[in-house]
């Protein structure tokens, strides 16, 4: 027999707390048990909300695809369905959100892409796009793979960059291995792009390596780099 949320006491109800309080109050475990509604004949919804966050790290369920999902002992076809449509919903919502974002320094890149790049376990090299007043046009993963790839073109980047009339570009990569020392290779990219951007009156403004807490910025540790197109500190 499975368990129902109505069944506990009241004061313990997710959805109550969530009347009383507000969402940002409930824990993963109730806003699990939300979503799941029942639990399994052996187990309350709370119990298994609380066995499911413990199996799974929270910042590993947008990794979780519906198969690996079902296998998990108690999250049957339904509640595999329904925990992933939330989570691409949460996606789909936050996808733009970011369009408001002021790029003032490094930290504000890192904080910005650090929950979407910072725990990839594959490389990936994003653009980040900005307008006059350094606010985000938009950001898009333009390759995927280490940045000494012979797919990283330019060309690539700046083509995306004309096209949302940006005059200004962020690089960024992550380094699934945790390190943020940059490379050879890092270097040597960081330069070329700085180079073609000045011959296309679009400016390079950093390049920021990322892993899961911590950044490293091109321009905050090579100044000269950057210091032909830049005479302020701020990005």
């Amino acid at each position: 027999m499975s368990y129902l949320i109505k069944e506990m006491n009241e004061e313990e109800r997710p959805r109550e707390r969530f009347k009383k309080y507000g969402v940002e109050a409930l824990s993963n475990e109730e806003l699990l048990s939300i979503l799941m509604r029942t639990g399994t004949r052996d187990k309350s919804v709370k119990e298994l909300s609380l066995d499911l966050m413990r199996e799974i790290k929270i910042h590993d369920f947008s990794k979780m695809n519906y198969n690996a999902l079902k296998k998990i002992k108690g999250i049957g076809e339904v509640k595999a369905i329904t925990i992933l449509s939330a989570i691409e919903f949460g996606k789909r919502v936050m996808s733009k959100s970011y369009l408001t974002t002021t790029i003032r320094c490094g930290e504000d890149v890192f904080n910005l892409v650090k929950e979407e790049m910072g725990y990839e376990i594959q490389e990936k090299f994003m653009a980040i796009f900005l307008d006059t007043k350094k606010k985000v046009i938009d950001k898009k993963v333009l390759f995927i793979g280490t940045v000494n790839n012979s797919d990283i073109t330019p060309r690539d980047v700046f083509r995306e960059a004309v096209r949302c009339n940006a005059v200004g570009i962020i690089l960024v990569h992550n380094h699934p291995a945790g390190s943020i020392e940059p490379s050879y290779d890092d270097t040597y990219l960081t330069s070329e792009f700085i180079k073609l951007g000045r011959m296309m009156g679009i400016s390079v403004l950093d390049h920021i390596i990322v892993s899961k807490d911590n950044y490293y910025s091109f321009r905050a540790n090579n100044e000269e780099m950057f210091s032909v197109l830049l005479t302020n500190k701020d990005v």
